[in-house]
């Protein structure tokens, strides 16, 4: 089975936030892998790979507007389809 051909290429800045201009609905469709500094993150918002950064949720904080505070943790990202 192979499967990868109908996957899209993994963009090497994708956010999770549908108004990011780096929202990509297409990756979202497919289950995706994030491994931070060698251990898997489930709960990762936004990434850049060539940057070297994650951005995560900050406890149950949210802003004026309801979205989830973030914190930006830079380390090695690897993206992956599971």
């Amino acid at each position: 089975m192979n499967d990868t051909t109908s996957k899209p290429a993994l963009p090497d800045h994708l956010s999770i936030d549908p108004a990011s201009p780096h929202h990509d609905k297409a990756v979202f469709e497919h289950d995706i892998g994030i491994r931070f500094n060698d251990k898997e993150r489930f709960d990762v918002e936004e990434y850049c790979i060539s940057e070297g950064w994650i951005k995560v949720p900050v406890g149950k904080k949210v802003d004026r507007k309801g979205r989830s505070l973030t914190i930006k943790l830079k380390g090695t990202v690897e993206v992956f389809y599971r």
